[in-house]
């Protein structure tokens, strides 16, 4: 499991041109579920996600979490992050979770992030995406579980 973490001021998805997902200030969270992925990583990574301590206190240190300044998560199915980028040009994504099973994480995912309290906008998963944000810093973060 593969999630690129943006911290933003404000995102959005389209589906041929119509919103289907948009938050102010928050996370927005690129999701990429592997072959062989186990619940268990789904859990540790919303464990995570929901503590990360990466919005700034009153000195402007990363040292708060989502909860603490009412934060919203844009959440977004990106199997493309299943390709490591080795070898050759043209990438493979034989590593990605078929869509069928992905489909489910994606959904168990995103509803075990509101468990916790959060306020989860979602993009179409399965569906070709346009995704605009505006990175609060940058920050950035890539997370493997």
């Amino acid at each position: 499991m593969k999630i690129i973490v943006q911290r933003v001021k404000e995102a959005c998805v389209s589906v041929d041109s119509e919103i289907v997902g948009s938050i102010a200030h928050g996370l927005l969270l690129l999701i990429c579920f592997e072959n062989g992925d186990k619940d268990e990583a789904l859990n540790k990574a919303v464990e995570k996600i929901s503590k990360l301590r990466i919005f700034d206190d009153s000195e402007g240190k990363m040292n708060i979490d989502i909860h603490a300044i009412k934060g919203e998560i844009l959440s977004v199915s990106q199997f493309t992050l299943s390709w490591d980028g080795s070898g050759g040009h043209r990438p493979s994504f034989e590593k990605s979770m078929p869509p069928q099973e992905a489909r489910l994480k994606y959904a168990l995912f995103n509803r075990e992030l509101r468990n916790k309290g959060l306020t989860v906008k979602e993009g179409k998963f399965g569906s070709m995406m346009q995704v605009k944000l505006i990175n609060d810093g940058p920050v950035t973060f890539f997370l493997q579980f």
